[in-house]
């Protein structure tokens, strides 16, 4: 205002205000207060006048706050021969003082709440007052405003320390600690008329602003004109306004305040300055306030500026929100730190008043919170609600927590936008607090490739880069009709075996796949072939980039295996991705080949017991979102551990193959004696018996050699001639081609294969080999040998990328007919042996793996008993233990947990039972169980779980979330926590989720349908020697961003503070600020409630009170320590 009235500015900061933007916009600046305080600096009232005659200064404009409101400043810039632009220092003494002006309104007849007649001196007098009048009552301070020194008591209890806290609160805000109390009306709205006057005793209205949105009184969100005002009411109201005004000879800019109810109106203060919502009332009646100010304490009348009050009208409507470093979902507690990220809103109707808000910005605890003001206008309250919402939606800052989603729920609640909102309509309302945060993609991405540059890749069990940088390019397929054309892949294909199960269901399904004159295959390579070679490290990115293609080449496949066994948990554990989320995107792209899930029998996906209600919810809950088809196996064949599993899949609708997991040798039956033909024989009626579609053979070892393999299903096909045999093995001997071929010969009518790059070893046979040896015979595959071929060149590249993860086994291993190991864990218990110090025992550790399987009475050896018996082995190998000393010193030896709960009975019943008497001194005292697990399991509270959920994470929990914390309650909260500080990383390109870009590299990251981020790194800092870190310079679609990150490998000097616990006597601060005052010391009793530290935060303060009762042990904190939110403060010993 004061350039566009062409005069020179000269602006004052604080120390701690010397990187805000006022000092840089005014032609001059000067620092006032040095050696004070942060508020005492912009109170100090004989520096500001010096600096003022110093530097020629005519005019001083007190701004909104701090001695805005002092008679005494303005008296003495008067006496100084400066024009002080407000009013008369006698007018701020009669009306800045509430109390004075009180009985000023009372004088005239304007209505004013019951209230005391004048100051408060001391608690026993405000008593008095309750004594007659009741609660509630509010207490106020006397001088000042914007909701310091303000208590609203509501009972006896409280009274006492609300009236100390405010008059003292009143005395660091303004010097002044005098207090008055009045009758709390109930839902009033507030409702303020903005007045100017001139020396020659004109005066005005703007009209009026609804300000009732507030919290503390502090205001929130503004709006002008009030939308809820008759015309009567309205005409009053601002009459009696000019009138106060006018009674006192007013000048300069004010605002007359009143409380409104179904009953009238009623005055209660008049604030002798300019307000920080002055701008709605600019908006409307287009008047630069501002400018009038300065005008009118030149000696300018109203009428020379063209302001008669038949000249002023109203122009539509104005809404003003406050964007504040709050959080609201902490009860509003100001965050401080580094602005990383400032882009504001604009366009029509859009009007800004920032403050410090800009990149790189420092928010200090010392000031108010406010960044912008954002006032928007419309014709109508509904449009400039409208740009409100859209304004909102276009800032972004990052760095520091913000209130804007709590302004867009405001903004949205329907209270509001009819117009009835109330004073504490923020208290009263606790749906306003469902915070639908902004998702802040960019800056949390910037965060992870920022830690990944610093520190490395996060990502358990990868060791050195990947071993392609390259883009993956995705391979075009050729039409089988006619292999010179290619084919069109740019939608998914919509034939395939999935039809029939939707059209026929799983009945009608298993008896399509039984008459089928070919062989089909399920291809495992999204599940078992990584889970087996790559550690079950593969991303659904990398699945869904040749999704596609794959539902095109591979459309005649009996299924694709997509989900369960390890792959749920990793996907949580390891690559931070939701398992549901996986499922669902994949079947979008796939939607015509069914999915298949490996489920463990009433383990869901788990390793260890639920209740029933969870593995119906989780059958249920996978259909829903995609999955076809649920292998149901046990790790020991325990068929009551099975039922369970079978019954949930078949009442979500699922295709239900029942699993028998094979070990031993059917064809040398001296060698298992317990696993015959005949139990295998007798096992599948079994499950034959319980309704099963499918009838599965899990061969997780390889052992099915293929005169097995011939004998057990020609054994199985003639005792069950109608249901569909579906055979499952590992290549880890080398057979398992012969073995599939075996089986398809003798009426099995699915095999399992993987692609060609992603086959062999301890993963599945290769479905090229596979498909070429039958496409000429009557059993073939259906499948196009050239399309296999295009994937795998695909594949062979993917498996370069996962380097990290590769197993690296370069041979075939026919040992595996003694040791028996299941493929998958062939691999993992290598690695877990030299990680345990046993490299080069491994022929022991394998050694000890058949002696351990022994010792557990020769079980079947599949996820979890396979770990059962890896552990045990590994325990052996390390405590140099044989066979036979075990079976001695069982009872004074310290087994794997493992181990024990096996002998339990926590997996279930094994083939023959348990060893006696190895498993009684095993497990010694211990209960055991010897009936399925879960049994007698109290149900999951799902409620429960969601709303300790939400209670966390916010109200966008679903209910497949709820599952998974069902399942994995403590990976799925280690997930959710990355994702909250990292966010989805999912579409992330796999080769920067495992290594950091080049410096220069542009990486396009693709986060939404047609919205994708452009990256390049641009430089990393040194480490920062005090606080540890790194700065990294980024740019992100072109702009400059930097993210700070901590070097773990670097030595830091920084003290950190020692944070609360989860004890209730070790007592937290509730927010970051600058301790004023400490109320107890060691050796103190305290009571629960009672205040322990007085905190000041952005000019509020705050009692820390006592959470329980008890002896002060510690005190931690003094005066003027500035501390952070779950800092110790005072640690209270207690009952």
């Amino acid at each position: 205002a004061a350039h566009e009235l062409g005069l020179q500015s000269v602006a004052i900061y604080s120390c701690e205000d010397r990187f805000s933007a006022h000092r840089n916009k005014a032609d001059e600046a000067y620092m006032v207060g040095k050696g004070l305080t942060p508020v005492a600096a912009y109170l100090a009232q004989d520096d500001i006048i010096r600096i003022a005659l110093e530097h020629g200064v005519t005019m001083i404009h007190p701004g909104y706050g701090f001695l805005s409101e002092n008679a005494e400043f303005a008296a003495k810039v008067e006496a100084a021969g400066i024009i002080f632009i407000g009013p008369q220092p006698k007018v701020i003494d009669g009306l800045g003082d509430k109390i004075k002006a009180r009985k000023l309104a009372m004088s005239i007849n304007v209505p004013v709440v019951p209230g005391t007649p004048g100051a408060i001196e001391s608690y026993e007098e405000g008593a008095a007052f309750v004594k007659e009048h009741g609660f509630p009552i509010i207490i106020k301070a006397a001088a000042g405003g914007g909701g310091r020194g303000m208590r609203v008591v509501r009972d006896e209890e409280s009274f006492e320390a609300a009236f100390k806290n405010a008059v003292s609160e009143a005395k660091t805000a303004f010097g002044n600690g005098t207090v008055f109390v009045e009758r709390f009306l109930d839902k009033p709205k507030h409702i303020e008329a903005q007045l100017l006057g001139d020396s020659a005793g004109n005066v005005v209205h703007l009209f009026e602003r609804d300000c009732s949105v507030q919290r503390r009184h502090q205001k929130v969100v503004e709006q002008g004109p009030a939308t809820t005002l008759t015309d009567e009411m309205r005409e009053q109201l601002l009459a009696d306004a000019v009138k106060i005004a006018k009674s006192v000879g007013y000048r300069n800019a004010g605002t007359c305040e009143f409380l409104v109810d179904s009953r009238g109106y009623y005055f209660i203060e008049i604030n002798p300055r300019i307000q920080v919502e002055h701008t709605v009332s600019e908006q409307i009646t287009g008047i630069d306030i501002i400018a009038a100010q300065i005008q009118i304490a030149a000696g300018a009348t109203l009428p020379e500026l063209g302001l008669t009050q038949d000249t002023i009208t109203k122009r539509g409507y104005a809404i003003q929100c406050r964007i504040t470093t709050e959080d609201p979902a902490q009860g509003f507690m100001p965050d401080q730190g580094k602005i990383e990220v400032y882009r504001s809103a604009g366009g029509n109707g859009v009007r800004l008043d920032a403050s410090s808000g800009f990149a790189g910005a420092q928010i200090t605890p010392h000031y108010d919170s406010l960044l912008v003001k954002c006032t928007t206008q419309g014709a109508t309250f509904e449009i400039a609600r409208r740009k409100m919402l859209r304004a909102l939606v276009e800032f972004r800052i990052r760095g520091v927590k913000t209130n804007i989603p709590f302004l867009f729920r405001v903004l949205s609640h329907p209270t509001y936008v009819e117009g009835n909102a109330w004073t504490t309509f923020i208290d009263d309302t606790p749906e306003l607090f469902n915070l639908v945060t902004s998702q802040n993609r960019a800056q949390k991405l910037l965060a992870y490739l920022g830690d990944l540059t610093v520190n490395g890749s996060q990502i358990k069990g990868q060791q050195g880069d990947v071993g392609l940088h390259e883009e993956i390019p995705i391979p075009t397929l050729v039409d089988p009709k006619d292999e010179s054309k290619p084919l069109n892949t740019s939608q998914p294909c919509q034939t395939g075996w999935r039809n029939i199960i939707k059209e026929k269901g799983p009945e009608g399904f298993a008896k399509a796949v039984r008459e089928y004159p070919g062989t089909l295959i399920m291809d495992t390579t999204w599940r078992d072939a990584h889970q087996s070679l790559l550690a079950t490290r593969l991303r659904t990115i990398d699945m869904a980039n040749i999704a596609k293609e794959t539902s095109h080449a591979l459309q005649n496949a009996y299924s694709l295996e997509c989900w369960g066994g390890a792959t749920f948990d990793v996907a949580m554990r390891f690559l931070y991705e939701d398992p549901w989320e996986r499922l669902r995107t994949l079947r979008a792209l796939v939607p015509n080949i069914p999915f298949q899930a490996l489920v463990r029998g009433a383990n869901a996906v788990g390793y260890t017991s639920y209740p029933d209600n969870v593995i119906y919810e989780f059958s249920a809950k996978a259909v829903e979102n995609g999955l076809d088809i649920f292998r149901v196996f046990d790790s020991l064949n325990y068929i009551e551990n099975m039922k369970i599993g079978i019954d949930a899949a078949k009442k979500a609708g699922g295709v239900v193959e029942g699993v028998i997991c094979y070990t031993g040798d059917v064809a040398n039956p001296k060698k298992h004696s317990k696993y015959t033909l005949e139990y295998y024989l007798n096992f599948a009626q079994q499950l034959v018996d319980e309704g099963i579609h499918i009838l599965c053979i899990k061969d997780m070892a390889g052992l099915l050699k293929p005169e097995s393999a011939t004998l057990l299903v020609g054994a199985l096909r003639k005792k069950f001639p109608d249901i569909p045999i579906h055979v499952h093995s590992h290549d880890t001997a080398g057979i398992a081609v012969s073995s599939m071929l075996a089986c398809a010969a003798a009426g099995a009518d699915v095999v399992d294969v993987a692609i060609d790059s992603m086959s062999g070893m301890t993963s599945q046979p290769s479905m090229g080999a596979v498909c070429s040896a039958l496409e000429q015979s009557n059993l073939g595959t259906g499948i196009s040998y050239e399309n296999i071929q295009a994937l795998n060149l695909y594949w062979s590249n993917v498996r370069q990328l996962y380097q990290p993860f590769d197993a690296n086994v370069r041979a075939s291993d026919s040992g595996v007919f003694e040791h028996e190991m299941p493929g998958g864990q062939y691999t993992n218990l290598m690695f877990q042996s030299q990680q345990l110090g046993l490299t080069g025992q491994w022929k022991q550790v394998v050694k000890a793996y058949i002696d351990a399987n022994d010792l557990c009475g020769d079980v079947i050896k599949v996820t979890p008993s396979s770990k059962v018996v890896g552990d045990f082995a590994q325990f052996l190998v390390a405590n140099k233990l044989t066979k036979q000393e075990v079976l001695e010193k069982a009872d004074q030896l310290d087994f794997p947990s493992s181990v024990v709960e096996f002998f339990q009975g926590y997996l279930g019943q094994p083939v023959g039972g348990f060893p006696e008497p190895l498993r009684s001194k095993i497990i010694r005292d211990k209960p055991r169980i010897d009936d399925r697990p879960g049994k007698n399991m109290e149900p999951y509270d799902f409620a429960a779980a969601r709303q300790k959920l939400q209670e966390k994470y916010g109200s966008n929990i679903t209910s497949c979330d709820v599952l998974s914390y069902a399942l994995y309650s403590k990976v799925f909260e280690e997930y959710r926590d990355f994702v909250e500080k990292y966010g989805d990383l999912s579409s992330l390109p796999t080769r920067y989720f495992l290594t950091k870009p080049p410096v220069g590299e542009e990486v396009e990251v693709v986060i939404d349908k047609g919205k994708s981020l452009l990256v390049k790194l641009i430089a990393v800092s040194p480490v920062n020697a005090l606080t540890g870190s790194r700065e990294v310079l980024w740019e992100l679609n072109g702009e400059a961003r930097l993210v700070q990150i901590e070097d773990k490998s670097a030595a830091t000097e920084v003290v950190r503070r020692e944070k609360a616990t989860s004890d209730p006597g070790s007592v937290g601060s509730p927010m970051s600020g600058v301790v004023i005052e400490v109320r107890v010391q060691e050796g103190h009793e305290v009571k629960a409630g009672d205040p322990l530290v007085v905190l000041s935060a952005m000019k509020m303060e705050s009692n820390v009170s006592a959470p329980v009762s008890g002896k002060v042990k510690r005190v931690v904190v003094g005066q003027g320590d500035s501390i952070g939110q779950g800092d110790l403060v005072v640690e209270i010993g207690h009952a």
